[in-house]
């Protein structure tokens, strides 16, 4: 039974027993029967009642262990705690509250909590206490008596009695120091992080703006790049790539038009080695650029101008009607290109050989095929005069296959040993006997038969493979030479003569070669007798007098070959270490029937002896013919009517005939 069942119970009695007295006053004779009866209704409820006191006792000793258990925790809790009434006056505190305001906890009772608030916060703190519905939790600066203030957090909640009416309110202070420190250290931190972040924005952004600098450079280098694989470098106009990619595209269209026309345009620039060689190198270059200027004033927008290198350029003439279209340009060309350069201040002339290739003349598949071939019509414009332009045929392009396969089979020949050295002899005409031989290279051709020099020299001189030819025959003479007088001692055999083309003598180490063959074959230099044609002399100059100046002084002898029919002269000869002049057959042939020939024969000989230069007449035939050049002082005779060119053996055995002229 709880108290307010026991207090019911207590009512109840008393109503009882003033019914038992108003029974007792009305009713006498009960008077003892209500007597009985009330001491049982009182023995009852004493009985009750002493239940009643044992469970309060033991209600009070759990509410007496709850209220200590509640005081230990408020006393010993971390935190502090403060209950306050209403109007903020402490009326209890805990250890931790009088640690934290450094005053006793007996003299923290009873005192205004706004005392401990720091002097700058009191006013707010007021200002709070009137809000406190509002405002549960906050900060504000405590200050002890006699300390420096701190910051603290405050949270706190009202305390009601049993009625449900605010008495009170409970304080929970917390000093903040070390987190405002924290956070003070986080603020500090997050501003340097800013900085720093700042600041690797600013480097971040410097690097965006290096590496966008970066791409613009690389793009500009690769455009520039892209630029220079298909433009050439000196003159910008478009180059062989290029203009092999702007031909293939016309090719191409050409396939789906059938009325779509196109030509090539080769140009080569004659005699610009001379202008290069003369004027250097930089001049050379800005004679190029003007060169590719007045070669893009002859073609329309639509046409494509190019420099293939060196002096060679090519045209791209699309959409032209008829092959006269094409020849128009070649003519505006050569006008244009007639007209004087000038060259800081200095005033040069050129001309240009032609070829032209019309679209039309072959099914084209590749473009390669079409330069080619206004390449072959441009050489043969050269070998007509130069200074004028040739179209391209199907004959052209047969002698250039033809040309081609005489190139494959002659390096075929090298490798074979298809080569051979005849030997023709040259007669002293002083004594009538054989003096030495010529060394004469003829080619066994496996199809075409024995080839003369003239088949075939020329090719090799352009493909560059005179040079191993060359060297090859100067070994072959000179080693055949040596063996002929190891065994035939008793013979009067003093010159071997081998040829030395033009483009021999752009060897570096010619003379070193020469000299290598000279001890490898045990031949004496003065044995040895060179022919060189009047080209060399006019077309080399000075390094060509250094180089034979170089052979004279070893010993070897120097002749002219084929004189006179070149734009050499006896002043020019002069100049030159040459110890023998060849009248060319041209004018032996006709010495019986044309005085005019036995005239200028006569002026030769005698102009020679005048330079102290013997004299050899080639292309002697008849008898009457060797009586004419003996009659002139020649020294030396060669020709059928001595000898037809021989083979090593049959020239051995004539050796040995010794036959006398």
């Amino acid at each position: 039974m709880n108290v307010d069942g026991f207090s019911q119970h207590i009512k109840k009695l008393r109503s009882q027993v003033q019914k038992l007295v108003q029974r007792s006053v009305t009713q006498p004779n009960l008077e003892q029967e209500i007597i009985t009866e009330t001491f049982e209704e009182l023995h009852t409820t004493v009985e009750e009642l002493l239940i009643v006191s044992q469970e309060l006792e033991l209600r009070q000793a759990a509410l007496d262990k709850e209220r200590q258990r509640y005081q230990d925790l408020f006393e010993f809790a971390p935190d502090a705690y403060l209950v306050t009434n209403t109007t903020g006056t402490i009326q209890e505190a805990n250890h931790a509250a009088a640690s934290l305001l450094h005053v006793r906890q007996k003299y923290l009772v009873g005192k205004p909590l706004i005392l401990f608030i720091a002097q700058q916060d009191r006013q707010v703190f007021s200002s709070q206490m009137n809000n406190l519905q509002q405002l549960l939790n906050w900060e504000t600066n405590l200050q002890p008596r006699g300390e420096k203030p701190f910051p603290a957090s405050v949270k706190l909640s009202a305390v009601y009695d049993e009625k449900g009416e605010q008495i009170g309110w409970r304080w929970l202070l917390c000093n903040i120091t070390e987190r405002k420190e924290v956070q003070k250290m986080l603020h500090r931190a997050y501003d340097d992080l800013e900085i720093r972040v700042a600041e690797r924005t600013a480097e971040l952004i410097k690097a965006n703006q290096k590496l966008l600098t970066e791409i613009t450079e690389r793009k500009r280098a690769e455009s520039q790049l892209l630029h220079l694989a298909f433009h050439d470098a000196l003159t910008g106009l478009p180059n062989r790539a290029a203009f092999i990619n702007r031909l293939r595209h016309a090719i191409n269209y050409s396939k789906r038009h059938s009325d779509y026309l196109f030509a090539v345009l080769f140009i080569d620039l004659d005699r610009f080695k001379v202008i290069n060689d003369s004027l250097g190198h930089h001049k050379g270059d800005q004679f190029l650029l003007a060169i590719a200027s007045r070669l893009e004033l002859c073609v329309r927008s639509i046409d494509t101008a190019a420099r293939l290198g060196g002096d060679e350029f090519t045209i791209l003439l699309e959409g032209i009607q008829d092959v006269s279209d094409a020849i128009k340009v070649a003519d505006r060309i050569e006008q244009e290109l007639k007209l004087p350069f000038e060259l800081d201040g200095q005033e040069i002339f050129t001309t240009a050989s032609i070829g032209i290739a019309l679209s039309s003349t072959i099914n084209y598949e590749r473009p390669e095929d079409v330069l080619r071939d206004a390449d072959t019509a441009m050489y043969r414009a050269k070998m007509l005069g130069r200074a004028r332009y040739e179209l391209f045929n199907s004959n052209m392009y047969a002698n250039a296959l033809a040309k081609l396969q005489l190139e494959t089979d002659l390096r075929r020949a090298i490798e074979r040993l298809e080569l051979r050295v005849y030997y023709q002899p040259i007669v002293s005409l002083t004594s009538g006997s054989i003096l030495g031989f010529e060394a004469l290279l003829r080619w066994e051709h496996s199809e075409r038969g024995l080839l003369s020099p003239a088949d075939f020299i020329p090719l090799a001189e352009e493909t560059g493979l005179i040079f191993s030819i060359g060297k090859w025959v100067l070994h072959e003479a000179c080693a055949q030479m040596q063996a002929w007088r190891a065994s035939h001692s008793s013979n009067l055999l003093k010159k071997i003569s081998v040829n030395l083309s033009l483009k021999q003598f752009s060897q570096p180490d010619l003379i070193e070669q020469i000299g290598q063959i000279l001890e490898s074959t045990g031949l004496n230099a003065d044995s040895l007798v060179l022919d060189i044609t009047e080209s060399v002399i006019v077309e080399n100059g000075d390094r060509v007098i250094a180089t034979l100046s170089q052979l004279r002084e070893i010993g070897i002898q120097l002749s002219i070959d084929d004189f006179g029919t070149g734009y050499s002269s006896l002043g020019r000869l002069y100049n030159f270490p040459i110890s023998l002049l060849k009248i060319d057959r041209s004018f032996i042939s006709s010495i019986s029937s044309n005085s005019k020939n036995l005239e200028i024969i006569e002026i030769l000989v005698t102009l020679a002896h005048k330079l102290g230069v013997d004299v050899l007449a080639e292309g002697i035939e008849t008898k009457e013919q060797l009586a004419l050049v003996r009659k002139l002082n020649c020294e030396y005779g060669q020709g059928h009517f001595f000898s037809v060119p021989l083979n090593s053996s049959a020239a051995e055995a004539l050796i040995k005939a010794n036959p006398q002229w």
